[in-house]
């Protein structure tokens, strides 16, 4: 049985897929990716097709993790095959909660910063308009996030 994850932000450009690549390489460090299904969204299609953000993938790199997801906007049918559906910030939320199709599928939905154990974050920010430091913090926080969904969803983490 696979736990299936979809992480989720607003262009799927930045944070999403960066948390996807996180998640990916945590699993396989583990050896427990036969036990997820790991995959990013966006709410927005406008970067559709696109590779993450230069500047993300550079501060990914740096950290180990190579991120070659291509954004794709969510679409209904993720609502229903994906276990846990992972915003990264209020404004993610509330779009997640408008798609949602049933109360079963809204049920879902949880922010990321939830699973964080060592960070004190509410959100995840967007990067994107702003500098390096952004980046970093953002993947601090993602680090954290992931971590803590994998000691919570795998065997022996």
């Amino acid at each position: 049985m696979t736990t299936k994850i979809l992480f989720v932000c607003l262009g799927n450009i930045c944070r999403s897929p960066a948390a996807e690549g996180i998640m990916l390489h945590l699993i396989k460090e583990q050896g427990c990716s036969e036990l997820f299904e790991i995959d990013s969204a966006g709410i927005l299609d406008y970067h559709q097709g696109e590779l993450p953000d230069s500047r993300m993938r550079a501060h990914a790199i740096r950290r180990g993790y190579n991120l070659t997801h291509r954004s794709r906007p969510i679409t209904i049918d993720d609502f229903y095959n994906f276990d846990l559906i992972l915003g990264m910030d209020d404004s993610n939320i509330d779009a997640l909660r408008e798609l949602a199709p049933t109360l079963e599928t809204k049920n879902k939905i949880i922010r990321i910063t939830d699973y964080c154990v060592n960070i004190i974050a509410d959100h995840v920010p967007d990067p994107y308009y702003g500098g390096a430091g952004g980046f970093e913090y953002v993947m601090d926080i993602l680090e954290d996030a992931c971590n803590g969904i994998l000691s919570k969803n795998a065997p022996n983490y």
